[in-house]
C-alpha cells in the first residue's frame, strides 16, 4: 500500500510541476497569451514563432527543468522493481508521465498547454538516456532535412515506443506502459499537425 501511495504522490507532484507551463508564463511576461496566437500551442515552437528566440530560450530551459525536477522527485520516492536502476523506478516513470500530462493539460491555465515534446525529452533522458539519444538523433536529422519540427517529433516518439520493446534494453512491463502512454499523448496532441503534414500545409521551421 505504501508503494502505491508513493507512486500516486509521484504522479501528482509531477503533474503539478508540469502544469507550470513555461510558454504561457513567458507569454504573459511578454504581454501575450501564447495560446491565442500562432498555432495556439503553449510550447517551444509556437513561442519561437510568436515571441522570438529570447523568449524561446526561457521556455526551453523551463520545460527541461520541470521534467528533470519531476523525475528527481520520483527517484527520491524510490519505488523500484527488479534491478533498482533508474529504468526500473516506477515512481520515476509516474512522476515523468505526470509532468508531461501537466504540460499538456495544466491545471493552472485552464488545461490549455503545449504538446509535451520538450518536457518528454527531458523525462526520457532521465529514464533511459540511451534510448533518448537515439530518438533525439532521429529528430535532429529529420528536422534538418525537412524543417518540419512536428514530423521529427512524431517519428522520434514512434521510435521510442518501438525500441522500448527491444530485449537488449531490459525494460519491465511498467516501462512499456510508460512508453506507449507517452507516445499516445504526443501523437494525440500532434493530430492536427499530422493532418497538415498529409495535406502539405504544415509550417516549416525558419532559421
Amino acid at each position: 500500500m505504501m508503494d502505491v501511495l508513493k507512486i500516486l504522490a509521484a504522479f501528482a507532484l509531477g503533474y503539478l510541476l508540469g502544469s507550470l507551463n513555461t510558454a504561457v508564463i513567458v507569454g504573459k511576461i511578454y504581454g501575450k497569451d501564447i495560446t491565442s496566437h500562432g498555432s495556439k500551442s503553449g510550447g517551444l515552437t509556437n513561442t519561437l514563432r510568436v515571441l522570438g528566440r529570447s523568449a524561446a530560450v526561457f521556455v526551453l530551459v523551463g520545460d527541461v527543468l520541470k521534467g528533470l525536477l519531476a523525475c528527481l522527485i520520483g527517484l527520491q520516492l524510490g519505488v523500484y522493481v527488479q534491478s533498482g536502476q533508474a529504468i526500473d523506478c516506477v515512481s520515476l516513470l509516474a512522476a515523468g508521465a505526470g509532468a508531461v500530462i501537466g504540460h499538456n493539460w495544466p491545471v493552472y491555465f485552464g488545461f490549455k498547454g503545449g504538446k509535451g515534446a520538450l518536457t518528454a525529452v527531458a523525462v526520457l533522458f532521465m529514464v533511459d538516456w540511451r534510448m533518448a539519444l537515439i530518438c533525439l538523433g532521429l529528430f535532429v536529422l529529420l528536422v534538418a532535412a525537412t524543417r518540419y519540427v512536428s514530423l521529427g517529433t512524431i517519428c522520434a516518439t514512434l521510435l521510442f515506443a518501438a525500441i522500448s520493446f527491444i530485449p537488449a534494453f531490459s525494460h519491465t512491463v511498467y516501462f512499456h506502459i510508460f512508453a506507449c502512454l507517452m507516445a499516445s499523448i504526443v501523437l494525440f496532441k500532434h493530430r492536427e499537425n499530422i493532418q497538415r503534414l498529409l495535406s502539405g500545409t504544415e509550417n516549416k521551421l525558419t532559421f
